[in-house]
């Protein structure tokens, strides 16, 4: 925990980004029946019938301090997918940065051993000499800004609302991505390491030594 809360309380350097990763899905679902449009004293009504379409996976990269974020969406969630991901990171989106650090989970794909499966290894010692990778504690993913930004996304964007077609979410996705980079929407992260050190004194071995 304190390694991730470090991390979070270093000098921003634009040769040394941090970022933050996390991924979720959505199904693919198409109304069997159309809506009911709002009037004025009516909500919009849906059927609870669908036809399902299969699942888009959404990796979210969020850089906290200059406010962006890219949402890449795929078919599936594995480790080429992980490892492409990583790589438009570094060579598209952070090509001047000497090391980006990355906080993420435990998840298994989320490991430099996917570049290696992904790529020839010249590329992926490439790739991986410029990676910094930070993981957040089991049971403790909630340090990782990625995993609010994601939870922004599906308040202001995907909600409730059902895609019939993985482009029409793809769409929707980037135009709030879009909207929020141009806004610049950060993060400012005020818990720090003495913070967790008192208030959550009960999760260190040695803690008697704080009374």
């Amino acid at each position: 925990m304190e390694e991730v809360l470090d991390v979070y309380q270093e000098e921003y350097d634009e040769k040394h980004p941090l970022i933050c990763m996390d991924e979720a899905s959505r199904q693919i679902l198409s109304d069997l029946a159309q809506p009911l449009p709002m009037q004025p004293g009516t909500p919009r009504r849906v059927d609870d019938k669908y036809e399902r379409h299969g699942v888009r996976a959404l990796f979210m990269f969020y850089n906290p301090v200059d406010g962006w974020r890219r949402v890449g969406c795929r078919e599936s969630r594995t480790r080429q997918d992980w490892a492409e991901e990583v790589q438009r990171l570094l060579q598209v989106d952070y090509p001047e940065a000497e090391v980006v650090t990355i906080v993420c989970d435990n998840l298994n794909t989320h490991d430099v051993a996917s570049l290696y499966q992904a790529f020839e290894p010249a590329l992926a010692g490439q790739l991986r000499s410029r990676l910094r990778m930070i993981h957040t504690p089991k049971n403790g993913s909630w340090l990782n800004m990625a995993e609010m930004e994601l939870s922004i996304l599906s308040r202001q964007c995907l909600g409730q609302r059902r895609f019939g077609t993985a482009a029409e979410l793809d769409g929707a996705v980037g135009a709030w991505e879009h909207d929020r980079n141009q806004r610049r929407c950060g993060t400012n992260w005020r818990f720090t390491t003495p913070d967790a050190r008192i208030k959550l004194r009960s999760l260190y071995p040695m803690h008697d030594i704080y009374q």
